[in-house]
């Protein structure tokens, strides 16, 4: 269905459709590299565009030939640099929730192996506190740790928080299937229902639960006990037993 014409240009509905998708795919990329350093290599990029298209507009024969020679390598250039921000790019696009909703498989493989760490956790009386990335992006709390993009696995989880290990201190972050970051820093609670009951480690999962909608399991290193805390609330004293479904309800819960 054509929309409008005029001379030999055509425009229909489809065309609509085609644009509103290039549209929002071009945000969504230019959203997620907003301060990094993606963004200010994109800027250079830019202008290296505008030095090319005034070398071709006045027929500059040597800058001409030069950014030939450049665009024949370009695409590989591109990818090599932008490598890591590629890579982080595709990983959090593909957790919008139209798409999150197509790995129903990942987030079971997720959910068995964070509930066979958390139990080996407890057993050996290890503390662990671990966020799920949901919705809301966590780059500032991963960035004040150590970034390893791992796979996630129960073997993986305890390794990082066996005492005395140089991880150990912090707060995992898992996004997916991956570990993103290790010996994260979390902001604390300042509600004073938790002030007196609770350490630290469960001080921090609250804190972050309540500025996020993610989803924070805590061991606790003096009595084994398993908490999970979500938005702002600690559910505490998990049994082994019930921890897999009660996490699997607390993931699949709508953002608050």
């Amino acid at each position: 269905m054509t929309l409008f014409q005029y001379s030999f240009i055509k425009f229909g509905f489809k065309d609509v459709i085609d644009v509103l998708i290039v549209s929002f795919i071009v945000y969504q990329l230019l959203k997620l590299m907003k301060g990094t350093r993606s963004a200010q290599i994109i800027f250079g990029l830019l202008s290296l565009a505008v030095v090319a298209f005034v070398s071709y507009w006045f027929q500059l024969e040597a800058l001409s030939w030069m950014f030939s020679n450049l665009a024949t390598f370009g695409i590989i250039f591109l990818i090599i640099v932008f490598q890591p921000e590629l890579r982080s790019i595709l990983a959090q696009f593909g957790q919008q929730r139209l798409f999150r909703r197509l790995f129903t498989v990942e987030q079971r493989r997720s959910i068995e192996e964070i509930s066979r760490a958390v139990s080996r956790l407890a057993e050996l009386r290890y503390g662990g506190l671990i966020v799920l990335e949901r919705q809301t992006g966590l780059r500032n709390y991963a960035e004040s740790g150590k970034e390893l993009d791992a796979e996630l696995s129960m073997e993986m989880l305890v390794t990082l928080f066996t005492p005395y290990t140089p991880l150990h201190d912090g707060a995992v972050i898992v996004s997916g299937d991956h570990i993103v970051a290790a010996a994260c820093s979390l902001p604390l609670t300042n509600n004073q229902r938790y002030s007196k009951l609770y350490g630290m480690r469960h001080k921090a999962a609250i804190g972050v639960s309540e500025l996020s909608d993610a989803v924070v399991v805590v061991v606790s290193e003096e009595t084994s006990k398993i908490s999970i805390a979500y938005n702002g609330i600690l559910d505490s004293d998990i049994t082994k037993s019930e921890f897999r479904d009660r996490l699997a309800s607390y993931l699949n819960r709508q953002t608050p």
